[in-house]
């Protein structure tokens, strides 16, 4: 049964958010201060990201800013794209790349091991309303899935 069907046979309150995290780190080094884009370059975090959200009938939203695409468009971070020069999800990917400090969309953490080695991970969280959700069914390899019931939060790894 997928993530899907299960979460839908729940019966959960029609306001539900369903949480899906993708979470992944790497060995940096920290003494140049490069972690995060070495990060960036040696995990899938931002592609899996722009993936998710390139899906146009999913509401991914961020807890800050509402919808991620139309808080993109709203920032003007998709003005330069232009249909059938190649695909919406590479532009994506090198649109968070470009403006990663800037559009905060992706957490990133670093642990530093000495002064100069470390440890960084990088978290994208995406919000997606329950019913949204059940009815695109999205292709989830890898992300985290919980949802908060009555009863405490309930997670799925995909």
């Amino acid at each position: 049964m997928s993530i899907a069907n299960k979460l839908k046979s729940m019966n959960l309150p029609e306001d539900t958010l369903v949480t899906l995290t993708y979470k992944e780190g790497t060995d940096v080094f920290v003494h140049n201060e490069t972690e995060v884009e070495d990060a960036m370059s040696g995990t899938s975090v931002i592609n899996e990201f722009a993936s998710l959200i390139a899906q146009s009938k999913l509401d991914a939203r961020n807890r800050w800013s509402g919808n991620i695409l139309e808080h993109l468009r709203a920032e003007n971070y998709l003005e330069d794209y232009e249909r059938g020069t190649h695909g919406f999800e590479e532009y994506l990917v090198e649109t968070l790349s470009d403006n990663f400090y800037d559009t905060d969309l992706i957490e990133y953490s670093t642990e530093k091991y000495d002064h100069k080695r470390g440890f960084t991970t990088l978290t994208a969280e995406v919000e997606v309303p329950i019913d949204n959700f059940v009815q695109v069914n999205p292709l989830l390899s890898g992300w985290k899935v919980s949802v908060e019931t009555e009863d405490g939060t309930l997670s799925f790894d995909a």
